[in-house]
């Protein structure tokens, strides 16, 4: 698990084919302890085959590699890292897992101040488990959604944001991973396929409906009235 708050930012310093996938050599000054560990590497979860003391090799299935952005990354560019969360560590961001949902469009840039208000595509089979003010995974790193609309979203990256990730780099029509809330994830999940008894009702219809008004007051799902 990690918190999507990006502890350095590595570079891709080599990569070569495997018969299966990809070996990536990443470079950086985070150190990572051991073998087997596991790194965030902009939000997708990889594992550590070699640790270096400036970096470590993670080997990338051909699935990961085409279903996010590292496969598209040439050599030398600039990677968001995190290590796996620690029993006991703050919870400054939120729940991710490194499992990207999908690749999405960048579509817009917008000056805020000295922050960035940024607008992203938003596929509709993701729609359901992005809502305002809930949180998002971009590359790796945790934000807070502004605004979702039919087939986009919004978000808002502040200046310290913008110094400490690859996200100041990114331009209109870049791709980026996307990991939506895995809490989200569940929530949905439960509403489409309630607990039933044997007969086929809902064990409690009472707690049905107290999760569907809560879920529409926090803007998850709409109210069909």
């Amino acid at each position: 698990m990690f918190t999507g708050l990006v502890e350095a930012v590595g570079h891709i310093q080599a990569r070569s084919q495997q018969p299966l996938g990809q070996r990536l050599l990443v470079k950086s000054e985070l150190v990572i302890g051991a073998i087997g560990e596991s790194v965030s590497v902009n939000g997708v979860c990889l594992t550590v085959s070699e640790a270096l003391p400036d970096g470590f090799f993670a080997d990338v299935s051909a699935e990961t590699l085409e279903r996010s952005t590292l496969g598209r990354l040439a050599v030398g560019s600039p990677v968001n890292l995190e290590r796996a969360l620690r029993v006991g560590d703050r919870m400054g961001g939120h729940w991710m897992t490194g499992h990207v949902d999908a690749v999405i469009r960048w579509i817009s840039t917008k000056k805020a101040g000295p922050s960035i208000n940024v607008t992203l595509e938003l596929p509709s089979p993701l729609a359901p488990f992005l809502a305002p003010k809930g949180s998002v995974g971009l590359e790796g790193v945790s934000l807070t959604v502004n605004e979702v609309l039919d087939d986009r979203f919004t978000v808002m990256i502040i200046p310290h944001t913008r110094q400490v990730t690859t996200l100041e780099r990114a331009r209109p029509g870049d791709g980026v991973n996307l990991e939506v809330d895995i809490l989200a994830r569940y929530v949905v999940r439960a509403l489409k396929h309630p607990f039933t008894s044997e007969d086929g009702q809902s064990e409690n219809k009472g707690a049905d409906i107290a999760l569907q008004t809560a879920l529409i007051r926090a803007g998850f799902v709409h109210d069909s009235k």
